[in-house]
């Protein structure tokens, strides 16, 4: 449990000190690139909606989407592994059971 709280707060270290160093840079992404090419083709469309919050910088936003990646990514191998075991220790159970039948 030590080991795993550690390491989350490395990560979390890790994520934080390029927003304190990389003050002012500018990432580009695929939602700038997507509303650039709508203004080109049709010059007077009107988004449907705002943004609730806008974050300070793009790189925030960057930031913000690789959290969520990392989060997923993190979900989606605790399920493989625990599928993983879960299937392990059947594996284990069956032939054990089938020890014991008398036959």
């Amino acid at each position: 449990m030590k080991k795993s709280l550690l390491l989350l707060f490395l990560v979390v270290i890790l994520a934080t000190i390029p927003l304190i160093t990389q003050q002012g840079t500018e990432f580009g992404g695929a939602d700038g690139e997507a509303e650039e090419a709508i203004t080109k083709i049709q010059p007077e469309y009107k988004p449907w909606f705002n943004s609730i919050w806008e974050p300070p910088g793009s790189e925030t936003e960057s930031l913000l989407f690789a959290l969520q990646a990392a989060i997923g990514a993190g979900f989606i191998g605790y399920f493989i592994g625990v599928t993983r075991q879960r299937n392990k220790q059947i594996k284990q159970e069956i032939p054990e059971k089938s020890k014991h039948v008398t036959h």
